[in-house]
Formats: C-alpha cells, structure tokens, sequence
C-alpha cells in the first residue's frame, strides 16, 4: 500500500482528493470519445488529454508509493501512447479495456484507502488484456511528405506525434497551410491559445515554431510560423483567424514525378521563449525520498526530442509525450486550472459555517436587545443606532453564509457520468443494449449530499435497467425501439432538488407487487384489498423485498431500494414512483439543496420548542377544528377545495399539549410542509418566528430517535430540536407513526 509518511493524514488526504480527481475526469473524457466514435468524429485533443491524465497520474502514485496505481498507469500510458500515434485503432474492445481500466482505479483507490481487498488479481487480468491488444504492427507506411511542396526543415523538426498527425490528416483528404503571424511577447501565451481555438472548428495545428523575423532590431515580437491542415480554402482560414498581420499560404501537392523541393537550411528548433521567465533557467528537481523516477519527469521542447528505451518487445523508440503537440501542455499553455482553484477540505468549510451559526446567534441577541433599549425612552436615540448597526452586520453576515454556500455546491455532473459508465458496462455484459439520456447535469447541491448520492442512484439505474428495460425481443414484439433507454434528470425546486430516473421498460404492476408481498410475508390478504397503486409502489422500498425470483448479480436480493429510502432519508429527502404498465417507471428523489446553515420555523408544542425547515414549508394558519373530518381513520382538513392531511405532533412525540380542541380559548396552528407532490399539515401550539440555523447531529447515542434531523442553539439558552419533516411526511402518511415514538423509557421526549 501507498507509503504517506510520519504526517501521512494530510498527504493522504491531498493523494485521494488528486487521484479521484483525475480519476473521474478520465471516466468523462471516455463518454466523450465513446459518443465521438460513433458518430466518427474522434478529437485527437481527447485522447492527450487523457494521456496527460494516466502521466500525471502515475507521477502522483509513484511519489507515494502506491505501487498498483503507478504499475497500472504506466501500462495504460503505453497503450494509450499507441493510439495517439496511430499503432493501434481505437477499436469497441479497446474502449471497454480503457473503461475497465478507470473502473479499476476505483477499486485501487479504495484498496489504498484499507476500504476494500487488493485488485492484484484484478490488475493483472487487465493487463494481460492489455498485452493482447498492442501486439506491434510490422506492416511499413510510405513516407507521404514528400509530395507537398514545402521546405523538408519543417518536416525534419516534426515530433512523432506531429508526424502522425499531419499523416493522418493528409489521409483524410485535408489540405495543408502554412500561416505566418506575428505577436506580440507581452501577450504571446493568450493570443496563441486564442488563435488554437478559433483554428479548431476549421481543422487542426500540426506544429508552430519560430520564423525568421523580418525586422532583427524589434525585440518586443515575435513571428511564428505554424502548420495547419483544414477542409476550408485559405480565404475561409483567414477570415475566421482574423489576426492582424495574419497570412495564409496553401500547401501544394508537387506534380506526379516532380523534382522534390530544394534542400533549405534546417529550421531551429529552438525553444520559444517563456514570458517572464529566464531562458537559461535550469529545470527544478525533487530532492529527498519523494524524488520522481527520471522517466516520470517531463521533457522539454528543446532541440530533438530525446527518446526514452524502447519498450521491450515492441519495435522502435517511445516518447512519452508529445509536448508541443497542439492542445497538450507545452510551453504556450492559457492559465492553468490550479492558479485559480483551490482545494478545501469540507470539514473546514463545516468548521467555517459552525463558526457563522454561532455569530447568527450573536445577531439576533444583539436584535433583542436593540429592540428594547428603542423601546425605552430614555435609551431611545442608543437603540436606534444599535439597530442600524444590527442590519447592517446581519446583511454582511449574510453575504458570508452565502459564500461559503456557494463554495460548498458543486455540480451533479461528475455523479451522473460515474452512473453513465456503470450502465454501459452492465449493458455489454448482459447483451441488453441502453442509451442513457443526461439533462441537468450542470445543477448543484451541497457536497456533501453529492458524496452520498452515488450509490443510491446507482441502485435505481440499475433496478431500472434488470427490471424495466425488456430483452431485445420482448421489445420489438410490442413495437418498441430495439434500444432502451433510462433518462436522468436534475432541476433546482425552489430550495430543494429533484432527480427523475425514468425508463421506457415493462412498468410496476401493482396486482404483481401485491401479490409478491403476500407471498414473501410483508402482508397480509386484508391489507393487500385496501392498498392503493402508490402504497403498492411503497412496497418496493421495504427490506428484503423483490419481485425477482430469480436472484442474480443484478437484482432479487431485496437490498437495492431498501438502500435507496435509507440512504435518502438521511440527506433528508424521499422518493416517489409513479408507473404505467408496459410503458415504463419513473422515480423522482426531492433533496435539500444544502444541509449546512438553514432558515427555519420556530414552532412551541406543550412548552417545548421545534425547528421546522422552512425550504418545506408551504404556509401556517390558525386551526380551525370544524373544518376537519376524519376519512379513513385520518384527519383531513379542507384547504381550498383540496384535503391536506393532518399530524397532531404532540400526540406524535407524546408530548402533554394543551387541548386541541380550543376548549381552553387559545388559538392552535396548522403548518403546511411539503415534500415533493406530499403535502401535510402540522399541528403546534404557537408559532414564534424564523431564525437562520446550523445544524447539529444528536450523536450515537440518539442515532435511533427517528423524525429529527438534530438539534440547534437559538440564541436565548435555548435548544430546538430539528424535524425531519421528509421521514415525518412519508412515514405518517404512509400510516406508521409508532416508529417516531422516541426511545427513552415510556416513549415520551
């Protein structure tokens, strides 16, 4: 296992949050090239990316040690090395090795993590398979350049990569440009990186180097020559480039039989120039045991590349990277990624918005007692500038719960591309093809809910495809595409997020769902004659409950779902399915955006105050018990032509309350929360007003007490429990209330 050192928490730490990083960057780069492959459209750009990925990636791992990953890497480098250059065709089995691969990384990571068993066995399997694929190729390619009229200097200073570029696009058809432009070294690294990406819709950069300048005495710019190859004519290229100073020379092809063109002076090759560094700089080096090894260090531009030995049992010498090539990472980059970014452990965030939860109770004391000093009149005039001093700290303080909010949200999409490569390999092993529809991947919600995300969506994708989606036969029988399809969906609710996994499949029977639960025991006769479609749907959710009868990998064990509602309950939000038969399902999920500093109801039941989210509340008025009834065995209210629901919370944490039916003459109110399409009202003693919040666990000794979220300080030596009103709205509705009856002695709280 990977070797941290004496202060191993922190490096450990940064090596996992990196190599994850990388990691599930190269799962989406392999969507990318999948969906590029079939339409035929590879972007040689994707696939240095990712070899710039498996590099860095084998650097990190050989610096501390973690001998699987670096081992893995530098294999899949080598594969990935052919592929770029050509040596071998980016086939359907060399893509689902290179899926198999990041998958594997996972399980490496975990391994590392002491999370999981070593994949030893696994790695070497992968690589054997790796074996089989780069066999070399020993069939000889003509040279082609020489049939263009351009000075062989260029070509002699050509990379490998380069040289397998300007073939490759020379074979399909493309004509070749020469462009001279001229910029200036104050903004050489911009223009150049915007001049890349206005060639690129046109065609590709094969290289760029120094011309020779035309005025020896300016040294403020500098000319470049550079190679291009593009479908469009030079008119087109130069009107799209629009540089100043710009111009474009077609390529010719010389005449079948022609004289090849007259030898030149070689062009240097020199490296260009870094903005604000010394050209003679000598190349940093890594003293001490952390010391890369010498073929994980990069190379450099300058002179004639210098090849590392060639690989054993493969003709010829490897590069291992083609630095210059265009879109890699040579010596013109934009400004990188890690000089506007910065890595933050949550758990700092947490102790940040700790911190702003106890200044907003600092706030609303201050409040308090501005309120009173204005209310006296003596003490007036000092009340009224406390209260301008309290607005104007409770608006910054504001601004900084929203920072630190915003830090914390990050986007959905990473989660959704690890579930698009889980289908993908679940589809190529059980030969049922499926399309994966994605909108909605650019919605954020707190990171920490995003952590624990993944499995349960993992779950309902994979219950969809082995329960929905139909065999190739069964859905041509009933005049369906030949290809399923699951459609993933994310949208922002108000302060709360939605995901919509749906299918096309077979659908929920609920007379099937019904009568697997008589048979498995879950319920009896006379419940199954009074359960509607959606309490048969709830079914599905129960612990060890399946319509599978036969178990496979996929399904039939009863955990799938359960793990779903667990998993979601505890972030707070719930899960509603709604199905047609032999149309399809869909399962929606309703979460909270953030579970950090929160905006609540303070409510009083029996003397005792409550904190109600107030991202589920819909509205409170007063109760007016003449306006109720009682339809099967549960109050109703009549709200606006519709029947809400009602929950007496005192009698369900059992608490003394005063008489509900107002004989005492006090006024009681009904709090409407809401919780996806589930409506319910609360029924609470007094309503005392809102408050900004920061959450705080119960701890695991209360870890059993359901229907709170945790606990919060309010500010005047008081402290409210936190609802859970999601758990409260699914379980009273779905006629369960004993299971929030709190666990300490008589049941009371």
């Amino acid at each position: 296992m990977a070797d941290f050192g004496s202060d191993s928490s922190e490096k450990k730490e940064e090596f996992f949050s990196e190599a994850q990083e990388i990691v599930d960057g190269l799962g989406k780069l392999l969507l990318d090239l999948e969906g590029a492959i079939t339409e035929s459209r590879i972007d040689p750009d994707v696939i240095n990316e990712m070899f710039r990925a498996v590099h860095t990636l084998k650097g990190i791992a050989g610096l501390f040690g973690a001998t699987r990953m670096s081992g893995m890497s530098h294999e899949l480098e080598n594969m990935l090395d052919d592929v770029r250059m050509g040596r071998l065709d980016l086939s359907v089995a060399v893509l689902d090795l290179l899926f198999k691969a990041v998958d594997l990384y996972t399980h490496i990571l975990l391994f590392e993590r002491g999370d999981a068993p070593d994949p030893e066995h696994e790695i070497a399997k992968l690589l054997s398979l790796f074996a089989q694929v780069t066999q070399p190729d020993e069939s000889p390619t003509s040279n082609i350049f020489t049939q263009y009229d351009l000075d062989p200097g260029m070509f002699g200073v050509l990379t490998e990569y380069e040289e397998h570029r300007l073939k490759s696009n020379i074979e399909a058809g493309l004509g070749l440009f020469r462009l001279r432009v001229r910029f200036s070294l104050t903004i050489l690294d911009s223009a150049l990186e915007d001049l890349k990406k206005k060639a690129k819709p046109l065609g590709e950069i094969i290289t760029y180097l120094p011309a020779p300048s035309t005025d020896e005495s300016d040294f403020e710019n500098l000319e470049l020559d550079i190679l291009m190859s593009s479908k469009s004519d030079a008119a087109l290229i130069d009107r799209t480039l629009s540089v100043e100073g710009l111009v474009v020379n077609p390529v010719k092809r010389r005449a079948a039989g022609g004289p090849p063109p007259k030898p030149q002076a070689p062009v240097s090759r020199s490296p260009l120039p870094k903005i604000g560094a010394p050209p003679s700089l000598p190349p940093p080096t890594i003293a001490g045991p952390g010391r890369l090894p010498a073929d994980l260090m990069p190379e450099t531009r300058a002179g004639t590349p210098k090849a590392p030995p060639a690989k054993s049992g493969r003709p010829g010498a490897r590069t291992s990277m083609a630095p210059h090539a265009p879109g890699q990472a040579g010596q013109f980059v934009g400004k990188s990624a890690a000089q506007t970014t910065v890595r933050v452990d949550i758990r700092k965030l947490d102790r940040l918005m700790t911190i702003l939860g106890e200044l907003a109770i600092v706030r609303s004391a201050v409040g308090r007692l501005a309120e009173r000093l204005r209310g006296s009149v003596e003490h007036r005039e000092l009340g009224t500038e406390l209260h301008r001093l309290h607005r104007t700290f409770e608006r910054q303080l504001a601004q900084m719960q929203n920072g630190i909010l915003e830090v914390r949200m990050v986007q959905l999409g990473p989660v959704f591309d690890k579930l698009q490569r889980g289908l993908r390999a679940i589809s190529r092993e059980y030969s049922r093809p499926v399309n994966l529809v994605i909108t909605g991947q650019e919605t954020e919600i707190d990171k920490l809910i995003v952590e624990e995300l993944s499995d349960p969506l993992m779950h309902m994708v994979r219950n969809a495809f082995d329960h929905g989606i139909e065999p190739v036969e069964d859905r041509l029988s009933v005049g369906k595409p030949e290809v399923g399809t699951i459609a993933l969906n994310a949208y922002q609710k108000g302060n709360h997020v939605v995901i919509e996994v749906e299918d096309d499949g077979r659908g929920m029977d609920p007379k099937l769902i019904i009568a697997s639960a008589i048979r498995k025991g879950v319920i009896t006769e006379d419940e199954s004659r009074e359960m509607s479609a959606r309490d048969a749907y709830r079914l599905v959710f129960m612990p060890g409950f399946s319509t599978k009868v036969v178990v496979t990998d996929l399904s039939g064990r009863g955990v799938g779902l359960d793990v779903v509602k667990t998993n979601i309950s505890k972030l707070g939000g719930i899960v509603d399915v709604t199905s047609d038969v032999g149309i399809g399902t869909k399962m929606t999920i309703t979460l909270p955006v953030t579970l950090a500093i929160i905006n609540v109801l303070i409510v009083e039941i029996g003397g005792r105050s409550f904190a109600i989210p107030l991202a589920s509340v819909e509205e409170a008025f007063v109760y007016e018990p003449t306006l109720t009834r009682n339809v099967e065995g549960r109050e109703v209210l009549s709200l606006r032509g519709q029947s809400l629901p009602i929950c007496h919370l005192s009698t369900l944490f059992q608490i003394d309350s005063f008489d509900a039916e107002g004989h005492d003459g006090r006024k009681f109110y009904v709090v409407t929360v809401a919780v996806g399409i589930r409506r319910l009202g609360l029924l609470v003693d007094r309503l005392e007003g809102q408050q900004d919040i920061v959450i705080k666990p119960l701890g695991k000794s209360l870890k059993s007490v359901h229907g709170f979220a945790g606990a919060a300080e309010l500010g005047d030596q008081r402290v409210a429990l936190v609802l859970d009103v999601a758990a409260i709205v699914e379980e009273v509705l779905a006629g369960d209330q004993s299971r929030y009856l709190a666990m300490s002695g008589d049941g009371r709280i």
